[in-house]
């Protein structure tokens, strides 16, 4: 939970948060409407990102292995995982957009979940039924996503489209933050 009384002694600190925060949320949003104008790029992006970051670390453990215990089998074993992960991912991104699928029905459930604590923390404070909103549309998607587990089509277009909605409410909260945060600070003046 944000406590603005953080911001009560120290101006900068407010400035310089709802300067980040709307600059968040305006990137968030602009990704959300990507998302949901072109879900199929979103959705190629989305599980190209998660490839080179799989690869990306199957080097970096790679690395560590190599400099800290080259016997570890394990350790081995773990970067080579990760880089035939992420290069196959890379290669052939429909069935790691199906897999998303999956993935991303788990993690709007848990979303759900975090933004209704989230929202009922906050709950005296301005805006926070936005957080509460959020929440509700996170359980939503995670509910249209079990739904079209088995359908390839179904799920690139929910992948793209509903990451871009989820985007999109993120950068609306945050914007919403932002705005809550500047006015309690100027009452506070």
């Amino acid at each position: 939970m944000l406590d603005y009384r953080l911001f009560n002694n120290n101006p900068e600190l407010l400035e310089k948060f709802t300067k980040y925060t709307k600059i968040y949320g305006v990137i968030f949003i602009i990704l959300g409407l990507v998302g949901i104008f072109y879900p199929g790029l979103m959705s190629l992006t989305t599980v190209i990102f998660l490839g080179w970051l799989l690869l990306f670390s199957g080097f970096f453990a790679g690395i560590h292995t190599w400099q800290f215990n080259r016997k570890d089998w394990f350790g081995w074993f773990k970067a080579l995982i990760f880089v035939v992960t992420g290069a196959l991912i890379i290669v052939h991104p429909l069935p790691g957009i199906l897999a998303l699928g999956i993935l991303f029905a788990i993690y709007f459930f848990l979303d759900a979940f975090a933004n209704g604590a989230y929202a009922f923390q906050m709950r005296p404070a301005p805006y926070w039924w936005v957080a509460l909103l959020n929440g509700v549309l996170s359980l939503a998607i995670g509910i249209f996503f079990l739904m079209a587990i088995g359908n390839p089509v179904q799920t690139i277009w929910l992948v793209g489209i509903l990451v871009g909605i989820s985007l999109f409410f993120d950068g609306v909260m945050l914007l919403s933050m932002a705005s809550a945060a500047k006015k309690d600070g100027e009452e506070k003046k």
